[in-house]
């Protein structure tokens, strides 16, 4: 598994400290991007929490899957969370080590008082007795929250006084990428009153010392509340691994409503889900993939935008009209550009697979942020996108007009059919998931040598081994 380091450094350790008008909060940033540019440590925030005992568990909870593992336990990961400023609200979010939960903060221009929000995205330290000192905040005494340095540290800085350097997989930074994707294909299933919410979730099985199980279950809306059922009938909802869930553990007691958000299911196909608890000022979204044993970072779902000229041209037009909004207008962004609103959907997946756009599925839109790390390795080091390349760089995919026919080079060959613009292969891969891990290396090889082909070619066959 390819990895790397990502260094983080910043100008002190974040901590809780008493002061005369109550508690202050300092959470320092390291480098990240603005509008401005990259900055070393920038400011996005100065002011108070409406609902300090909530922003505290809410952080504490984002931090907990930030060092978690579901899967695999005895290995351990941990990278602190990124923050993004959006003018009316911040984004704490992070990925669990394994690559199987992904956990977002929102807190909203209501859980904010008395100072601006910035924009930009980087990096903030929570280090461990920083977290011990929220746990033992007890009373909504005013806290006062800030996010990048004091002004004075700025003028005095003299350089990095904390650094760290945590291992970065390549598979981390794809299953960030796919994360975004998945959800934006969610509707909402569920939403449950406090009480129901608290009930189902403690419900929830904990984690055992082997990790989260790889149990796959459904639950489906019952009255108020869920019940549990062994099959997805319809308007069920997957809930693979529950033990995931246990995050969600720190903030019950402030929940005012608990939504779920998933696809809409098709025979015993497990899927994502989301799962939000709603809080005064404030949202905590959990992100589960399909399995507990099967990180993001394999769906494929951003494979086919990753595989295109068009997208990647446009993306790069959306990208400069983007200016850190906490909703992406589509409508707006296809006036300013000149593109149909189809290919600004098609541009957002594109800059969702580096990092630059996520997804919000309370909103049902996406928001403009920059991940803190070299979001191209995102299409470098995937293997399909790879293979896919290296076959149509060999001249092994041809398309043979109406008939849509190829001579394979070996003999040995593989047909990808075109339904309605959705490819399928006969390859073993493609038998397997049957596209729900996203298309395999030979239906995108096909994709990319059709660029500029015939609409409505139903057939070809390509050379190469099942994968």
């Amino acid at each position: 598994m390819t990895r790397s380091l990502q260094a983080v450094a910043y100008t002190r350790p974040s901590a809780l400290e008493s002061a005369p008008d109550g508690r202050r909060l300092g959470l320092e940033t390291s480098r990240g991007a603005t509008p401005r540019g990259v900055e070393d440590h920038p400011r996005f925030f100065a002011g108070f929490l409406t609902s300090p005992q909530v922003a505290s568990a809410g952080l504490l909870a984002v931090a907990d899957v930030a060092g978690a593992r579901y899967y695999q336990q005895q290995l351990r990961a941990s990278l602190d969370p990124v923050v993004t400023g959006n003018g009316d609200r911040l984004r704490f979010e992070s990925f669990s080590g394994c690559g199987g939960v992904y956990a977002r903060l929102d807190v909203l221009d209501t859980g904010l008082d008395g100072g601006e929000v910035g924009h930009g995205t980087t990096n903030v330290d929570v280090n461990n007795p920083l977290r011990e000192a929220l746990s033992r905040i007890g009373s909504d005494d005013p806290l006062h929250l800030r996010v990048g340095p004091d002004e004075m540290a700025v003028t005095t800085l003299d350089g990095p006084v904390v650094e760290k350097k945590v291992p970065l997989p390549d598979r981390w930074l794809r299953g960030f990428a796919e994360a975004q994707v998945t959800a934006a294909g969610f509707d909402l299933r569920a939403e449950l009153p406090a009480a129901e919410a608290v009930r189902f979730l403690r419900s929830l099985p904990r984690s055992t010392a082997r990790g989260a199980s790889r149990s796959t279950g459904w639950v489906v809306p019952a009255g108020r509340g869920l019940r549990p059922t062994t099959r997805p009938v319809p308007g069920a909802v997957c809930l693979p691994g529950p033990e995931r869930l246990a995050a969600l553990q720190r903030v019950l007691r402030h929940a005012t409503a608990l939504r779920v958000y998933g696809p809409s299911l098709a025979g015993d196909t497990v899927a994502a889900s989301a799962w939000e608890v709603v809080l005064p000022g404030m949202r905590l979204t959990l992100t589960l993939s399909p399995e507990a044993s099967r990180g993001f970072s394999g769906e494929g779902g951003v494979l086919d935008a990753l595989a295109t000229d068009e997208a990647a041209e446009d993306a790069e037009l959306i990208s400069v009209l983007l200016a850190w909004e906490p909703r992406i207008d589509i409508g707006d962004l296809s006036a300013a550009s000149g593109l149909p609103a189809e290919r600004v959907r098609a541009a957002l997946v594109r800059l969702g697979t580096s990092g630059r756009v996520g997804y919000d599925t309370a909103e049902a839109a996406y928001f403009h942020r920059e991940l803190p790390y070299d979001a191209e390795r995102v299409e470098r080091h995937n293997p399909r996108l790879r293979a896919a390349r290296a076959l149509v760089a060999e001249g092994a995919v041809v398309l043979d007009g109406a008939l849509g026919t190829v001579t394979a080079q070996d003999g040995h060959a593989h047909r990808v059919r075109d339904d309605s613009g959705a490819l399928s292969c006969s390859c073993l891969w493609w038998a397997k998931y049957r596209g729900g891990r996203g298309p395999c290396k030979h239906a995108l090889a096909v994709r990319m040598a059709r660029r500029g082909a015939v609409a409505g070619q139903t057939e070809v066959l390509i050379d190469g081994g099942a994968r």
